[in-house]
């Protein structure tokens, strides 16, 4: 059972972690099997990734919640949006080739993943695998509509920085794109977003 408090900030979730290999091509006989309720997170999950956002897939992240990938450091579900409802406007096509499941307790479901990205201006496609560990919210961890706190996308051995201008860059990206997509969807979630204007 996680002993971390539901009302702790999405930041308090990471996992750090390093690996022995930067090999995270996923064998889907290998995974573990889940329940129900955590299929369907994963399900959407892998649907936010194949570039099928939903204000529904979006509300599996805490208000509080912390996305964290090579390109992006986004701290609250607005500019979790933001990163979301971009991917359709940066490609073509993104198909989920294929996941493992290495990890699912009470504190964090994690799976390597295969996704192969299109972009809209060129015409070949990208295979890219990677590490993705969601770190649960411990109040509702156990109910039929599970949620994140934290969501890394690691793709190489070592653990993100949180320091220097690699950092400052991914969180400047992640600070901006949600205010410049003029989406219905991603406005849904501005009440999130502390350094919006107007009440909460």
């Amino acid at each position: 059972m996680s002993k971390k408090s539901s009302a702790a900030p999405g930041s308090d979730f990471e996992s750090r972690q390093t690996s022995s290999s930067s090999d995270y091509t996923p064998d889907p006989s290998r995974s573990l099997p889940l329940t129900p309720q955590r299929q369907a997170l994963l399900d959407d999950i892998v649907a936010l990734y194949s570039c099928r956002p939903s204000i529904d897939r979006v509300k599996r992240y805490t208000p509080d919640c912390v996305y964290d990938d090579q390109f992006g450091y986004a701290d609250n579900r607005h500019k979790v949006a933001g990163q979301w409802f971009a991917l359709p406007r940066l490609f073509s096509a993104s198909e989920n080739t294929g996941y493992e499941v290495v990890r699912s307790d009470d504190d964090v479901l994690q799976f390597k993943n295969e996704q192969r990205w299109t972009l809209r201006l060129l015409p070949k496609a990208v295979t890219l695998n990677s590490l993705i560990t969601l770190s649960l919210d411990p109040a509702t961890v156990h109910h039929d509509f599970i949620r994140v706190k934290h969501h890394k996308d690691q793709n190489n051995d070592k653990d993100y920085s949180h320091e220097g201008l690699g950092f400052t860059l991914k969180k400047w990206q992640a600070d901006n794109v949600a205010k410049y997509i003029n989406s219905d969807e991603v406005k849904y979630f501005e009440k999130d977003d502390a350094s919006q204007p107007g009440p909460k």
